[in-house]
Order: structure tokens, then C-alpha cells, then sequence
């Protein structure tokens, strides 16, 4: 599959050339089934890989935690184990600090040229692909996402972001300062050394990439803690990465809790960055960790309340098949969701029907199976709070027009729902569901939608739908995000930086401004004697 194709499979706007690049055979699956029971009743499939990998990954070797605990991680298709693995806690996170910390001071990784630091990651990305499959199948086991999805868009794009940082590792440089008098000035951009880094179980692979290829391109250390919920697949292409030729030391992975690994993570003298994604609340609580310990650097990928303004000129068929994809990929668990679906009061009402019966169409059902666009939410804690989300809506006196419910009696599955004559100040509209709920909003012209959209503490990201182009720059210059998307939605190439506004987040991720997280700059004068010029 080329990039540009994959970068269609995951953008999903809604031209032909997209739609082709994930099969008509498959689309047209889609829309001739409807969500139900049927789906997600049937025996789970026997997914095509074994969790073998379930330990620590310390100073190049796999190891069990400190304390020989474990922890059960679930397969949210059922509820049952898939494997315990080890849970790693404080004393685990001083262990891979203090790898990390010698692999960085005395190792080979900092020392070695660029271009054989990218040569690693050169070969990281290619066994990647040739264990495509199994990789897919792991994230989809622990996480309950669809496999196509995972086979055909993350993992292709996990080694897309891997060749990225690779070709960035040797064109890393500073710069020559003039100044004033008669000095040479230069700066140096180092790695800022041993970086910590937690990542979110939505998007374990894409996370995993975001984090480490910038950083180990950059020449740092690492340790990284997985969410527990999904630490499968990080566990897995890090032993790929050791065999690509990954010094000792240079990644270390911990399975473990927030309360415990990450706080010690976060708040750890011998860490010189942490970056994190997960939610606002837990990224402030990284913030003050960092904060009073040794102001270590913090790069924070939050939540999100994301827009998505449908405008009177829309075409409302695409309108529709965009606002879908775009609040319910991924089953909802994505932080820039189009979750406030705006839709001008002239074409509201066809919308709404026709949201009613593309949702009526969503295939929910087991992810390994071909043809299913939604699987489980992630476990039962997630679960729970989308039906209460659900609930509180319905109580709140929103109109509830389609789904709501739980399909089946076992796993986490949820109908795709969508309500509609909800309030501002509804949970459901300002409150970070995650979740297959949709609200949709009527408004009447720009000014108007422009101050409710912006009226939310988030700003990560927002979607336009118009073919006006002086409709689509008011709007683009006007919404307060960090990613404006126009007649598209979740468009994720390598080069494209990612990140949020007000509590969204601080900092960027991909692109060449994740650079500068893991660099430090240092300004280097030198008196000159006698120059022939200055």
C-alpha cells in the first residue's frame, strides 16, 4: 500500500478516490448492514497471534517487575484475560531510569553518528512492516479496534512515522549567530537526554511512534510507560527494535498504573522531559508532578470537545458520511473527535434523517471481522461511563434519535447514538465522552457558530465542511485549534503537526516541530582575534 493511500484509508473524506482506496466491496459491506446484535453475539474469532511478550523491557532484556506482580490485561470483546503481565511500579521506574540515565551518559546511542542512529530506525521500520500482520492483531486483541483498520491504516503508518524520524536523524543542526563585536557565536542542539514518555490506550502504536521516533532520532534515552489497558503492542515492537540494533538501555518499557509508575515517571530527579497524552485532568496532575520536582520539560497531548460546522452549502450526503467518520472512528476513543457536530439550520433536518440512517448502517461487531467498522469500547469503565453519558442526555432533555444501548450481554459494545435538541450546558456537549455519541446542533450564521464553537476550555482540533473558500478561511482564522480540517477530517501524515490550544495541551507532536521537545539549544561564543570579517 503506498502512503498516499494510506493516508486516504485514515483521512476518509468523502471523494471517490478515498472510498476506492479501501475497496468498494468493503464500503458497500458497510452500508448494507445495519448495527445490532447480531454482529457482536457471534463466538469471538481466535485471534492470530499469542501474547508472548509480557514483561518488562529494562536495559535490553526482558524482565519481571520488582515486586513479581501482575496485572490482567483484558480483551474487550469479552471481558476474559488475555495475558498478565508484569506491573511495574516505582522501583521498576528507578531501575529504567538509571538504564536510560547510563545508556545516555556512557553508551553508544548519543555517541554514535546520525546517520547510523537512523540506519536503527531504518531497520526498525522494515521489520515493522514484515510483522505487519501480527502487530495488528495484538492491537486489536488488547484495544478491540478493527482489525482492517489496524492492519491497513496504524500499523502502515507506524512505519511511515518511523522513516520520517529516521531521515530527520542526520539533519539535525544548529546555526551560526552573527554578533555584534567581533565573536563567533554558534548553537548546538543536543538531546536533552533521559525522556519519559506515557501514552494512551486509544492509539498504542500511533502514540508509541509519536514519542519515540522523535526522541531516539534526536539521540535521548527513553522510558516509556504503557497505559495498562493495552500494553501489548508496544512490548512487542520494542523487541523489534532491540533487533534492529537498539543499544541496551536506550528504550525501556514499563507496564504499569498511573498512580504509581507514572508518578514516579513524572516526578522522577533523573528525568530531563516527560511527554504524555491521555486526559486533561491526568495532564495536569504530570504538570505538577514535573513541576515540583525538577522542572523538567513537559510536552502534554490532551482532550478535546472538537467541532465540526456544517455549512449551508454543503453537500449533504458527503456532510453526512464526514461528521460520521469523523465522531464515530476509532469507536468514538479519539481526543479530536468531531463530537459537536454544528449544522446550519438550513439543511439541519435533512442531516439529521440522513445521520439517522448512515448510523442505522454502522457495522458493529467483532474487530477481527472483515467488514466491521465499530468493535468495543476499550473495558468496562469506559463502558460504564459512555452509558452514563447516554443516560444523562436523555434526562437533560435531549431528543434521543438513535441508539443508546448496549448490543449483546457480554464485551463492551455500544449502539452507535446520536442526539439531537441539546443544550450548550448538556454534560453531553461539553464533557469529553469518548464514546460512539454524536450531538448535533442547529446555528444560523458564522458569528454565531464561531462563538459557541470557541465557547469550551478545549482546543485540539476542528472540521469545515463548505465549499466556500472565504467561508473556510473566515472559520480557519477564527476557530481556536490546533488542527483546522477542511472537507476532511483526521488527515494524519508524518510531517503534520499535532496539538491543542487553551487545555488541550502544551506543545507539538510529528512533524519537525516534535523536534524541538527532545532538544536542548545551547549558544556557544568565542572570542575572535584579528578577523578578516565579522
Amino acid at each position: 500500500m503506498t502512503i498516499r493511500n494510506m493516508s486516504s484509508l485514515l483521512s476518509m473524506a468523502v471523494r471517490s478516490s478515498k472510498f476506492g482506496s479501501l475497496g468498494r466491496p468493503f464500503m458497500s459491506a458497510i452500508r448494507s448492514r445495519a448495527f445490532g446484535t447480531a454482529a457482536a453475539a457471534e463466538e469471538p474469532i481466535v485471534p492470530p497471534v499469542q501474547a508472548n511478550l509480557t514483561q518488562l523491557l529494562i536495559d535490553g532484556q526482558f524482565v519481571d517487575s520488582a515486586s513479581g506482580r501482575t496485572f490482567p490485561t483484558l480483551d474487550p470483546r469479552t471481558g476474559q484475560v488475555i495475558a498478565h503481565v508484569s506491573e511495574g511500579d516505582a522501583e521498576d521506574i528507578n531501575r529504567a531510569v538509571a538504564a536510560a540515565r547510563k545508556a545516555f551518559d556512557k553508551g553508544p546511542w548519543p555517541k554514535m553518528t546520525a546517520y547510523e542512529r537512523s540506519l536503527v530506525l531504518y531497520k526498525f521500520a522494515d521489520l515493522i512492516e514484515k510483522h505487519n500482520d501480527e502487530i495488528a492483531a495484538l492491537e486489536t486483541w488488547d484495544n478491540g479496534k478493527p482489525y482492517e483498520q489496524a492492519s491497513q491504516i496504524e500499523v502502515p503508518m507506524l512505519v511511515r512515522l518511523m522513516r520520517y524520524y529516521a531521515g530527520w536523524a542526520d539533519k539535525i543542526h544548529g546555526l551560526t549567530v552573527p554578533a555584534d563585536g567581533s565573536h563567533h557565536v554558534q548553537t548546538l542542539h543536543e538531546p536533552i537526554g533521559v525522556a519519559g514518555q506515557i501514552i494512551p490506550w486509544n492509539f498504542p502504536l500511533l502514540m508509541y511512534a509519536w514519542k519515540v521516533g522523535p526522541a531516539l532520532a534526536c539521540g535521548n534515552s527513553i522510558v516509556l510507560k504503557t497505559a495498562e489497558q493495552t500494553p501489548l503492542s508496544a512490548l512487542y515492537v520494542s523487541n523489534l527494535l532491540l533487533e534492529a540494533g537498539l543499544p541496551p538501555g536506550v528504550l525501556n518499557v514499563i507496564s504499569g498504573f498511573g498512580p504509581t509508575a507514572g508518578a514516579a515517571l513524572a516526578s522522577h530527579m533523573d528525568v530531563d522531559k516527560i511527554a504524555f497524552t491521555g486526559s486533561t485532568t491526568t495532564g495536569q496532575i504530570v504538570l505538577e508532578l514535573a513541576a515540583k520536582s525538577n522542572l523538567k520539560s513537559v510536552t502534554l497531548e490532551l482532550g478535546g470537545k472538537s467541532p465540526f460546522i456544517i455549512c449551508e452549502d454543503a453537500d449533504i450526503d458527503e456532510a453526512v458520511e464526514l461528521a460520521h467518520f469523523a465522531l464515530f472512528f476509532n469507536q468514538g476513543q479519539c481526543c479530536c473527535a468531531g463530537s459537536r457536530t454544528f449544522v446550519h439550520e438550513r439543511v439541519y433536518d435533512e442531516f439529521v434523517e440522513k445521520s439517522k440512517a448512515r448510523a442505522a448502517k454502522r457495522v458493529v461487531g467483532d474487530p477481527f471481522k472483515k467488514g466491521v467498522e465499530q468493535g468495543p469500547q476499550i473495558d468496562v469503565e469506559q463502558f460504564e461511563k459512555v452509558l452514563r453519558y447516554i443516560k444523562s442526555g436523555i434526562e437533560h432533555g435531549a431528543t434521543l434519535e438513535i441508539g443508546g444501548e448496549r448490543i449483546g450481554d457480554k464485551g463492551y459494545y455500544i449502539q452507535p447514538t446520536i442526539f439531537t435538541n441539546v443544550e450548550e450546558d448538556m454534560p453531553i456537549v461539553t464533557d469529553e465522552i469518548f464514546g460512539p455519541v454524536q450531538t448535533i446542533l442547529k446555528f444560523k450564521d458564522l458569528d454565531e457558530v464561531i462563538h459557541r464553537a470557541n465557547r469550551t476550555p478545549y482546543g485540539l482540533a476542528a472540521g469545515v465542511f463548505t465549499k466556500n473558500l472565504d467561508t473556510a478561511n473566515t472559520l480557519t482564522r477564527a476557530l481556536r485549534a490546533g488542527t483546522i480540517w477542511i472537507n476532511c477530517f483526521d488527515v494524519f501524515d508524518a510531517a503534520i503537526p499535532f496539538g491543542g490550544y487553551k487545555m488541550s495541551g502544551l506543545g507539538r507532536e510529528k512533524g519537525v516541530y516534535s523536534l524541538s521537545n527532545y532538544l536542548q539549544v545551547k549558544a556557544v561564543v568565542t572570542p575572535l582575534k584579528n578577523p578578516a570579517w565579522l
